[in-house]
């Protein structure tokens, strides 16, 4: 089967025929996705209903000191615009975020390629060995950030630096940090280029990083706070908490992802194999930023996952062409059959509902009053607070209610609370959710505030100084004791006055 080969007046259709089926694969796999009903976990639900809402972010938690201006400010006013444009609510804002920005990080590296369907084998590889593939199916604005390394480190493996690409790098790096606001961490790929000896391109990319992060802080109107914020963020992110154990989860250690190193092992065989006197892996600069952030990862795991995998997907990728040049002409019949086993691998593991890794949300139980009417009057009442250590409660629960008028103690970061509710939310978890680390907040809540708590149904959290409703499955709302209904006083006698003679 592997000899046939088809009449040649067909032939020169094969090239095209592998584009067209590389694409439809890139873009039935966010759509059959969605179509399970699948929702993201975390930030694409707030930055959706954050552009419904309308409202800054001062309106909608509460603030210590830190918080200076709105980290994702590109991409909430792109989600704003289409939010005017197509009248869309925040679950329609969703499903473009998840479609739009997976066909994004997907579609960016095959311009650099001669042989697309080799992005599949990354993609697969990607798939199978790691939660990358996954993580980009979260609708957040990271993936502008990696379409972009991406695109860079492909553009520089054949071309000169000319100012160009110096133009052209400057404004990718503008867009992904005015949109994702992470803009010290492009000091990476600026690393890996010196480190592989590339010092041409390391100042071009240096120069295109800083031209990038000034014009996008400028766009943003208040260039300091900006730039200052995304660093305060960052370090007390990480250095507020005493442990690891409290930090969110995306910001602790990795456990070292061994297979990967497997990976890199084995594409330095097969250049050896395939085309031995190609440039070694220590010119390149992909190769580099694999090993630097796999190193950092034992810190903080989004440096290999946002930065390590990504640049291991182009070495992947690279590699896999060279196969591919070297075994199958431009319009073999092979070319076209190892195509469609790709494309049928590829989606049928990336859109594999595992362990209902797509379907968990389906469960969801939304403190909502429109979806539960019972919860009527247990909901937060004007210019009342949330409480809560649970991040998914203020996703879940802001998502519902993107234009409700009260606040969330606990958001997207716990570094942004005020310092003595920071103190309190740590406490609550290092004592493993403890009733009585509550205490605080109990001892401060107003008639107006509510504190929300996971648990089951069988008994309700040991805080008797408020009355608890369980809400909707697995959580419990409790509220400061209303006073007790009293009969309405009787109306006072009415005595007849005799008429005046």
């Amino acid at each position: 089967m592997f000899q046939f080969e088809l009449p040649e007046r067909f032939r020169r259709y094969v090239p095209l025929a592998v584009w067209v089926i590389v694409a439809l694969v890139i873009l039935a796999i966010p759509l059959k996705i969605i179509g399970y009903g699948y929702l993201p976990g975390d930030d694409a639900l707030r930055h959706c209903a954050k552009a419904v809402s309308g409202k800054p972010w001062t309106d909608i938690l509460v603030f210590g000191k830190t918080f200076k201006i709105d980290q994702s400010i590109g991409w909430h006013g792109i989600l704003g615009a289409v939010h005017h444009a197509t009248n869309w609510d925040a679950e329609g804002l969703v499903v473009f975020s998840v479609v739009a920005l997976f066909l994004l990080v997907n579609a960016a590296p095959l311009r650099w390629l001669q042989r697309p369907e080799a992005w599949l084998v990354a993609l697969l590889a990607a798939m199978i060995v790691s939660d990358l593939p996954q993580r980009m199916l979260l609708g957040r604005p990271f993936n502008v950030t990696i379409a972009v390394l991406m695109i860079i480190l492909l553009a520089t493996r054949k071309n000169k630096p000319e100012l160009k690409y110096f133009l052209s790098f400057a404004g990718l790096i503008a867009a992904c940090t005015f949109i994702h606001g992470v803009w010290y961490l492009w000091l990476l790929p600026v690393a890996a280029f010196v480190f592989a000896g590339e010092f041409r391109w390391a100042r071009l990319v240096a120069g295109a990083w800083l031209a990038g992060t000034v014009l996008s802080a400028l766009l943003t109107g208040h260039p300091v706070d900006y730039l200052a914020h995304a660093l305060m963020m960052a370090v007390n992110g990480v250095g507020q908490h005493t442990t690891n154990s409290t930090q969110v989860v995306e910001l602790q250690p990795f456990a070292g992802d061994i297979l990967a190193v497997l990976i890199v092992g084995a594409l330095v065989a097969l250049r050896w194999l395939v085309k031995p006197d190609a440039v070694p892996f220590a010119r390149n600069p992909a190769f580099w930023l694999v090993c630097g952030c796999w190193i950092l990862g034992f810190r903080v795991s989004r440096f290999w996952e946002d930065w390590g995998w990504p640049a291991l997907m182009v070495l992947i990728v690279t590699e896999v062409e060279f196969l591919l040049l070297a075994r199958f002409a431009f319009d073999s019949s092979r070319r076209l059959l190892v195509t469609v086993i790709l494309a049928l691998a590829t989606f049928l593991a990336v859109t594999s509902d595992l362990n209902g890794r797509y379907t968990k949300n389906l469960t969801w139980q939304f403190l909502s009053v429109a979806e539960h009417p019972e919860l009527e009057g247990w909901m937060p009442e004007p210019d009342g607070v949330l409480y809560s250590v649970d991040m998914g409660i203020f996703y879940q629960t802001f998502y519902k209610n993107p234009t409700a008028d009260w606040r969330y103690i606990l958001g997207y970061e716990p570094a942004l609370m005020p310092a003595e509710d920071f103190a309190i939310f740590h406490g609550i978890l290092w004592n493993n959710g403890d009733a009585k680390a509550y205490a605080p907040w109990v001892d401060k809540m107003k008639p107006a505030d509510r504190l929300v708590i996971r648990g089951n149904g069988n008994e309700h959290p040991n805080l008797p100084k408020l009355e608890w409703n369980y809400g909707v499955s697995g959580i419990w709302i409790g509220r400061t004791p209303r006073p007790a209904p009293t009969n309405a006083p009787s109306a006072p006698p009415l005595f007849m006055l005799p008429l005046s003679r």
